[in-house]
């Protein structure tokens, strides 16, 4: 073990950061690019693109619980959660090379339909990225102590990983989203590959007698914490439901209010990249204000008030955000100026949900609850992607994508009322 890991030092927190910078990296190529290229390249309506986007998580609903025991279970290539961020990272870095060359696969494979081949990538980049976020996840929970230690542990991920986000966009939008492809698909290898090797796993993770919903677990047959746990995923659910239909759908509501058209097949080449290049300045502010707030900002305000009502207040300023793009979100100085205070919730999103949960569970089955958790996520992916998009296909106004978001997040900040926090 280094000595940095026995130390707990920054410099730890940011080498195990990167295995889930990795895998943010690929979905935040995934956001800024799959909606745009299937649209733009291969002429996908607004439905046939959120059935794409619905496979994936259909794959995952079982993929991150099953890999998620599996993890917590078996040990080879000199770690538990190491093998499966290895074959993870590598599967993901394939598959963003696949994403602009869907057509090139039809053709050489000899398959008619476009919309299979780009069924069957989308498909197996979410199962990739759903095979390596879980334990990359878990890792962070694996080698820190419970606490303000695992806190910042989780807050230095989302302020690394937060960082390439931003850069991602920062660099679809200035070199074009097919340089950020390529670019990405090898920095996904890299960040998955190398800082593995410097991490030490615990071989044999005990069980947290000191967690009282642990002890509980066990005094009642593995059903006491489920209480606790469902109301945290239920107001996650509601928050990813808001979240997801933004990242699949914006870039229909860009092109009416940039354009008057909602289909991006009708547009020019110059208007079609005008409409990439607004969704990666506009994720690109998002990410900003994502990785800047978590580490440095949000994790003081829990060490006073707690990760709960920290967490539901940035929430609620997410709906606000939101809200507001409803009602002044029409061109695209005012949308990148908004989507920074919709930033504060999603700061939050991605970071303290993963230490509240990972309170709430015994440590030694971290990867099947990280899996369980990930359901609050992929389910609303699948109700927006299945049934939301036919609704926003029909409905002229493309503001309702934001109403719907406006709406899900002051249901969620609502929710977490109910979520008591197990140290303040």
């Amino acid at each position: 073990m280094l000595n940095i890991q026995k130390k707990l030092t920054n410099s730890f927190y940011a080498i195990l950061s990167l295995p889930a910078t990795a895998m943010g990296f690929a979905l935040s190529i995934q956001i800024a690019v799959l909606s745009w290229i299937l649209s733009a390249k291969y002429n996908l309506n607004i439905h046939e693109v959120g059935f794409v986007w619905a496979a994936g998580p259909i794959a995952g609903i079982l993929g991150q619980v099953i890999i998620g025991f599996i993890s917590d279970k078996t040990w080879f290539w000199g770690g538990r959660r190491r093998p499966f961020i290895l074959i993870g990272g590598t599967l993901a870095a394939l598959m963003i090379i696949a994403l602009p060359n869907i057509d090139r696969i039809s053709n050489a494979l000899g398959i008619g339909s476009l919309m299979t081949v780009a069924i069957i990538v989308a498909v197996t980049l979410d199962m990739a990225i759903n095979i390596s976020f879980n334990p990359t996840r878990s890792l962070i929970a694996d080698v820190t102590p419970e606490g303000a230690p695992r806190t910042k542990g989780y807050t230095w991920m989302q302020t690394i990983s937060g960082f390439f986000g931003v850069f991602a966009y920062v660099v679809g939008a200035i070199f074009g989203n097919y340089f950020l492809i390529y670019l990405g698909a090898c920095m996904v290898l890299l960040f998955s590959i190398i800082p593995t090797l410097f991490i030490k796993e615990n071989r044999n993770i005990e069980a947290t007698e000191t967690n009282e919903f642990a002890l509980k677990d066990k005094e009642n047959h593995h059903k006491a914490q489920w209480r606790p746990l469902l109301k945290l995923y239920l107001a996650h659910s509601f928050t990813w439901m808001g979240v997801q239909s933004m990242f699949v759908f914006i870039f229909a509501y860009i092109s009416q209010f940039r354009f008057n058209i909602t289909d991006l097949s009708l547009l020019n080449d110059a208007q079609k990249n005008e409409v990439g290049q607004i969704i990666a300045i506009a994720f690109a502010v998002l990410n900003t204000v994502g990785f800047i707030l978590p580490a440095p900002v949000l994790e003081p305000i829990t060490e006073k008030i707690g990760r709960v009502k920290t967490h539901m207040a940035c929430i609620a300023v997410m709906a606000i955000g939101y809200w507001c793009i409803v009602f002044f979100g029409k061109s695209p100085e005012s949308l990148y100026v908004l989507m920074a205070i919709v930033g504060i919730g999603w700061a939050a999103v991605v970071s303290l949900p993963f230490a509240i949960m990972s309170e709430l569970v015994d440590k030694s089955r971290m990867g099947l609850f990280m899996g369980i958790f990930n359901l609050s996520i992929v389910i609303p992916q699948l109700i927006v992607s299945l049934f939301l998009g036919k609704l926003i296909q029909a409905t002229n106004d493309k503001v309702i994508i934001f109403v719907i978001s406006a709406v899900s997040l002051s249901i969620s900040a609502l929710l977490w009322l109910l979520v008591k926090d197990r140290t303040k």
